[in-house]
């Protein structure tokens, strides 16, 4: 069965949700997790989002995430090594259905942990591309109910063109990037 796309108005119970399973990822990383983020649409006050929890622990090794994969799968996740982007270690929960997405990164990987950051904290202060994004998505999960790839087809113009403005900002704002 294929994903099946839903596109909701923004959740309060979403920050709840990042941290119940935050801790219990910092608990399971222990001292090799430096931070912790939520990043993704669901960290974004007032955006339109799927209802998945993004969440981007920063480590120091990878090689001990790899360690505690057993733990992680414990805690529901299908853990499935950098899928698709080197350097990452990337987790699943929910199957097709999914609730929670993670993106491990190593601390020296600041390109990537900089890039969800800057995009997270423009969409936070940027109302008008908020809306804008907000908008896409309604239209893109209508269209592509059950097809991911397309939806995020759809999707990887803007946020591109949103990423690069984000990053300059972040130059520009550096203390707005990790609020």
């Amino acid at each position: 069965m294929a994903q099946h796309i839903i596109v909701t108005d923004y959740c309060p119970q979403w920050a709840r949700r990042y941290q119940e399973e935050a801790a219990q990822l910092q608990a399971v990383l222990g001292d090799n997790c430096i931070a912790i983020h939520h990043i993704g649409s669901t960290a974004v006050p007032g955006l339109a989002a799927k209802p998945i929890i993004d969440i981007m622990p920063v480590v120091q090794s990878l090689t001990a995430v790899d360690s505690a994969q057993a733990a992680l799968t414990h805690l529901g996740y299908e853990y499935l090594g950098e899928f698709g982007m080197a350097g990452r270690r990337y987790l699943r929960k929910g199957g097709d259905e999914r609730t929670h997405q993670v993106h491990i990164f190593a601390w020296q990987d600041t390109e990537n942990i900089l890039r969800h950051l800057a995009f997270r904290g423009y969409l936070r202060t940027h109302g008008a591309e908020r809306a804008a994004y907000a908008r896409l998505k309604k239209a893109l999960a209508l269209q592509f109910p059950r097809d991911i790839e397309s939806y995020c087809r759809g999707k990887a113009e803007f946020v591109h063109r949103t990423e690069e403005k984000a990053m300059l900002w972040a130059q520009q704002y550096p203390h707005k990037t990790l609020r």
